[in-house]
């Protein structure tokens, strides 16, 4: 069955004025390549109460579903990954010796697989607190994380915990080809807690921003280029100088991209070689760049507690809506 079949319409909620906006923001503007929007007209704060039937993760239709999280290998062997397309967020991470890893968040839409499935890391179970009781597939962890993830507030889908999820494909080198059937997962996971408010709004764009065409982040040996398309209405994704891909050859891309700067500092963990794995801070506050419709927004984030969502004001203090469709999240350094 193939991934629109499999599609499921989790519910985000704004006021029908600002989702009549957020209509005309993500159907109405035109452009092509790398040209920028014209600046969108000012609109009222978006209400966090108010329509059903939108998820909180992306503000498209959806049914109420739940929240399945996959640790997704990112070095080059690893290119192109399955099932990112579907996914409602894509969470950028440095790892160690300054490469990245992804951590997509799935509710909406459940690809027939994802991967390649890799490690976890104490970070992820910061950042996941604000999905409730998400599942996590993940390819395994330190002997001396595993009490950590097993007392956290989510359901460990490591491989031997759901081997029956798994599967390896034999056309690619280990460990990059440990891959995830999400449904199965799921069926292994009956205590995951469905879809709720992390903190995210959609709907027209905030007034002012600054044309760009292109936004580029770096890790220490890793980086990341986000190029508007005005044809598509969508931030078109780069990874270290090449284009990122499906793995039927399509082209990554979000209406939105954030780009949290946070603090990232040395764990007590380390991997097999000896690097010491990086733990990234997800609650606290701090400033943000916000990628939408062919313009960067100054933001400020703010999560108080690891049960808290994230929420994103503009640099005057008013709520920042989202445009809707999939989303990406750089957390950078600061």
């Amino acid at each position: 069955m193939d991934a629109k079949r499999r599609s499921r319409p989790a519910g985000r909620i704004v006021t029908a004025a600002a989702s009549a906006m957020a209509a005309a923001v993500f159907f109405g503007c035109s452009g092509s390549g790398r040209e920028s929007s014209p600046e969108p007209t000012p609109a009222p704060p978006v209400s966090a109460a108010g329509q059903q039937g939108l998820s909180y993760f992306t503000g498209l239709p959806a049914r109420s579903a739940p929240v399945l999280a996959v640790k997704i290998d990112n070095v080059l062997p690893a290119r192109p990954q399955s099932g990112l397309a579907e996914a409602d967020i894509v969470y950028v991470e440095q790892v160690e010796a300054g490469q990245s890893r992804l951590l997509a968040i799935y509710s909406s839409r459940l690809p027939e697989k994802v991967g390649p499935v890799r490690s976890a890391r104490e970070s992820d179970i910061e950042l996941l607190g604000q999905f409730g009781r998400p599942a996590l597939a993940y390819s395994g962890s330190q002997s001396a994380l595993r009490p950590l993830i097993h007392a956290a507030p989510l359901v460990a889908l490591a491989q031997g915990d759901a081997p029956q999820a798994y599967v390896r494909d034999r056309t690619r080198l280990a460990p990059h080809n440990l891959y995830l059937d999400p449904e199965r997962a799921l069926a292994a996971a009956p205590q995951a807690t469905t879809a709720g408010d992390i903190g995210f709004l959609f709907g027209a764009a905030p007034a002012g921003g600054t044309p760009v065409s292109e936004h580029t982040v770096r890790f220490p040996a890793a980086r990341f280029t986000f190029t508007w398309s005005g044809t598509e209405q969508r931030w078109l994704v780069g990874m270290d100088g090449g284009a990122a891909r499906t793995t039927d050859g399509e082209r990554l891309g979000a209406p939105t991209v954030v780009v949290q700067y946070v603090d990232i500092h040395p764990s007590r963990f380390s991997d097999r070689g000896g690097s010491v794995s990086p733990y990234t801070e997800s609650v606290g506050a701090g400033s943000a760049l916000v990628l939408r419709d062919g313009r960067s927004h100054d933001a400020r984030w703010s999560r108080p507690t690891a049960a808290s969502g994230t929420s994103f004001t503009t640099a005057t203090g008013l709520p920042l809506a989202f445009a809707p469709g999939q989303v990406w999240v750089v957390l950078a350094a600061r």
